[in-house]
């Protein structure tokens, strides 16, 4: 009902010849005006995203830095508690107990592992020359 009052208004003021020019004007500015009032919108919600990931940043920086420090914590006391005991080992004189003899060494383990090898070869190679000797 506006609209039509409005565009009443306008014949009788603006007048028929001019009014198709007017309304295209007046629909082009139209179009800007929501254009300019979008690009405000989006820019705000921009802005107030930006805000909200300094926000988390500083946060994870504050956690980082958390993290830091505890593990600096921890690293230092490690490092008196192997201080203590080298100090304590020490004092304690050559009371060690040397290693013993009993367990097997690195070398002979890899010694015994290379017999299955050549077994698992050599029974390959039989298994060839049993199928060659059948098909002939």
């Amino acid at each position: 009902m506006e609209l039509l009052v409005i565009s009443m208004v306008a014949l009788i003021v603006i007048g028929p010849e001019r009014l198709p020019s007017v309304a295209r004007t007046i629909g082009h500015l139209y179009g800007r005006c929501r254009s300019f009032v979008y690009s405000i919108r989006t820019d705000i919600h921009n802005e107030m995203r930006m805000e909200e990931l300094k926000k988390m940043h500083d946060s994870m920086q504050d956690t980082v830095h958390s993290i830091e420090d505890s593990v600096q914590q921890h690293t230092e006391h490690l490092k008196t508690a192997i201080a203590d005991d080298a100090v304590e080992e020490k004092s304690s004189g050559d009371q060690a107990i040397p290693p013993a003899d009993n367990e097997p060494s690195r070398s002979h383990t890899a010694h015994t592992a290379q017999p299955s090898i050549n077994s698992s070869e050599n029974n390959e190679n039989n298994l060839k020359s049993s199928d060659r000797n059948h098909h002939a």
